[in-house]
């Protein structure tokens, strides 16, 4: 997938994880703040990373700010940023 745009996933709630995805050219660059950094951050990371790479996309910025979501609110949350800001969501009228 081609990121397009930005956008946005998630909330800022306790248990929950804010994501923001923008088009950068190539490489992926995540930066994380969480609550929760110091034991987890490294799962965080892997989590994003893997969703990426699954997901098709090679070039863009991600920023999660986590308030301790669970791993599978973070892949959902990152899967909703994606397809919002992508070139192949947005031709099928997905927003």
């Amino acid at each position: 997938m081609v990121i397009e745009k930005t956008a946005v996933a998630g909330t800022l709630e306790s248990s929950d994880i804010m994501i923001t995805v923008a088009p950068k050219e190539e490489g992926i660059n995540i930066r994380l703040n969480s609550t929760v950094e110091k034991y987890y951050g490294n799962s965080i990371i892997s989590s994003i990373q893997e969703e990426l790479e699954r997901l098709g996309v090679r070039g863009a910025v991600v920023e999660a700010v986590d308030h301790g979501a669970l791993d599978c609110t973070i892949r959902a949350r990152l899967i909703t940023a994606v397809k919002r800001a992508s070139v192949s969501a947005n031709e099928g009228g997905i927003a």
